[in-house]
């Protein structure tokens, strides 16, 4: 994967995204476990995404996007229950929530493109 990648560049836009939010409802909110549970996975999608970078391997990149994609998943349930519990209203959940999901298909083609070229 080069640097100049887009999936770099959106899980390291949507991990600021997740700061920010975080900061919102810990201070606006006073919402401290489901919060700091998202900033976790949601900064974690970039991260891996970082590592798979300098992967050993083709398995090992493979490895890396699915932790990746594993966290995406994980962050839109934090999301949810952020959104059903009336944390987030619809607008702010929609605009986050679609981010994470276009993550996690990017994530999915590449984990895909990459086992499907292994064979």
């Amino acid at each position: 994967m080069r640097n100049d990648n887009q999936i770099l560049f959106d899980s390291k836009a949507f991990a600021l995204r997740i700061i920010r939010l975080y900061n919102y409802l810990k201070q606006e909110k006073q919402v401290y476990v489901l919060s700091k549970q998202l900033l976790r996975s949601g900064t974690s999608i970039g991260a891996n995404v970082r590592e798979s970078v300098n992967a050993q391997s083709r398995m090992d990149f493979i490895n890396k996007l699915n932790i990746a994609l594993k966290e995406a998943n994980e962050s839109e349930y934090w999301l949810e229950l952020l959104h059903e519990s009336n944390y987030l209203d619809d607008q702010q959940f929609e605009s986050i929530y679609n981010d994470c999901g276009k993550i996690a298909a990017t994530l999915t083609k590449i984990i895909r493109t990459t086992k499907a070229t292994a064979n």
